[in-house]
């Protein structure tokens, strides 16, 4: 009764208030209406996309035989049937990692470098920020991130390279220390899931964030790209964007990821100005030319991961790159006579190279079909880890890998192309940091 006596009053002067007051009543009515308005719209969002993922995952549950619920594509399995997690494989009960990309051509595998020859990439030129958290401590959350919730670095079997492992949560946000970022940008890096079978729920997402907030919301004005690692339905790829607290934009573009987040993949963001581009290793899923809010607004990148088994089913990211262009390095060959690019990458301390390098060259490949007469001279570059007679013949081979990848792959007359190795004696960036020696490892294509 107390209570109700209580709410009596409460709306009693707050109706006496509207009315003493017309304008301010009118004011108020206006702003709680759109409040309550944007708290409805995204309630019933959350509701409806809880319930359609409960409904869906509920079907697929009584469509599908117990003990094979869905495909997993072409994932290994154990004994038991069920996939196994990466770093294992079938025969291996102490979990060596696989490469699930080939790096040379010839080379058995399911992918492979002739693969990528049609990979149209190309990594910005300008390095904005670089991360393989090779100066933090596993078990410590990295000094180059920020969180609202938590995380530690881990290493996998005897291998040295170390991935931070984001934790599933509502609100729960992973930001890089990112300068912030300009109209025009790429993003690189790499996932690692383990732990997904065929009851890994629909809902089960990484969200890729560029958003004007640069703490822990959403933001006013955003673009996000929800990637899917549920194993039984191919869920596709949900795009969304607000500008100016509006949608614009809410779609799922058609795409069977399940073999791809069970093998390490790499992924490839490319942003010039309202343009948008997603790449899952060689394949272009995304392309929406006017999703980005215009000028810049959307400069910090986040990373969410939602609806994962807490314990069970895990996610991790390494080698973050972002780098400032992104634009095509043709024009500049062409005019300028000279390209210098970090974004043609190698196994680390050899000269494979990695199949998200093609795009780069397969535009310089481009410029040589339809130049004639331009010959190039090739030169690689390394940072100054390790010896440095090492590194300079480390960096001839990699020019030669790149010239073996011109002439055996887009059929370039290899007398056009002569190539060199300067190793570390060169750099353009502090290799006492990450960032400078992520910058020094670079490839330049000059005019002769």
């Amino acid at each position: 009764m107390r209570t109700q006596i209580r709410q009596f009053s409460i709306i009693s002067l707050l109706f006496l208030f509207l009315f003493a007051i017309p304008d301010a009543s009118a004011q108020l009515l206006k702003k709680l209406g759109k409040a309550a308005e944007r708290a409805a719209e995204r309630t019933v969002e959350r509701r409806v996309e809880k319930e359609t993922s409960e409904k869906t995952d509920a079907v697929l549950d009584s469509i599908l035989e117990p003990g094979s619920k869905g495909k997993q594509g072409n994932a290994p399995t154990n004994q038991e049937g069920m996939p196994i997690p990466i770093g294992q494989t079938p025969n291996d009960g102490e979990g060596e990692m696989n490469n699930p990309i080939a790096t040379t051509t010839g080379e058995s595998g399911p992918k492979t470098i002739q693969v990528y020859s049609k990979f149209d990439y190309v990594p910005g030129d300008k390095l904005l920020f670089f991360d393989d958290f090779s100066n933090d401590f596993v078990g410590d959350f990295p000094s180059k991130w920020n969180t609202n919730g938590g995380g530690e670095l881990v290493t996998f079997d005897d291998s040295s390279e170390k991935w931070i492992e984001l934790i599933s949560g509502y609100g729960v946000y992973f930001i890089p220390d990112v300068p912030k970022l300009p109209e025009e940008y790429t993003i690189e890096f790499d996932v690692m899931a383990i732990g997904l079978d065929r009851k890994t729920s629909s809902t089960a997402k990484l969200r890729v964030d560029l958003s004007d907030d640069d703490k822990f919301k959403e933001g006013n004005n955003f673009v996000q790209a929800h990637l899917p690692f549920c194993q039984y339905s191919a869920i596709g790829i949900t795009m969304e964007n607000r500008i100016n607290g509006k949608r614009e934009i809410y779609s799922t573009v058609n795409a069977d990821l399940r073999e791809e987040v069970l093998n390490k993949p790499h992924i490839s963001i490319a942003v010039n100005k309202q343009r948008f581009r997603l790449w899952v290793n060689e394949e272009k899923h995304i392309d929406i030319p006017r999703i980005v809010p215009q000028g810049g607004v959307s400069n910090t990148l986040k990373f969410h991961m939602n609806n994962f088994k807490d314990g069970k089913e895990r996610l991790f990211i390494t080698n973050l790159k972002v780098a400032e262009g992104g634009l095509d390095l043709r024009r500049t060959l062409i005019s300028e006579g000279k390209v210098s690019t970090n974004g043609i990458l190698f196994d680390s301390g050899s000269a494979n190279l990695q199949p998200q390098s093609m795009g780069i060259i397969r535009q310089i490949s481009q410029v040589l079909l339809q130049e004639k007469d331009m010959n190039l001279n090739i030169i690689g570059h390394t940072d100054s880890d390790g010896d440095d007679t090492a590194n300079r013949k480390l960096s001839e081979a990699r020019s030669e890998a790149v010239k073996n990848a011109l002439v055996n792959i887009y059929n370039i007359d290899s007398a056009r192309l002569t190539t060199a190795g300067k190793g570390e004696s060169e750099p353009v960036g502090d290799n006492g940091t990450v960032d400078g020696k992520a910058q020094n490892r670079r490839v330049e294509f000059i005019k002769i």
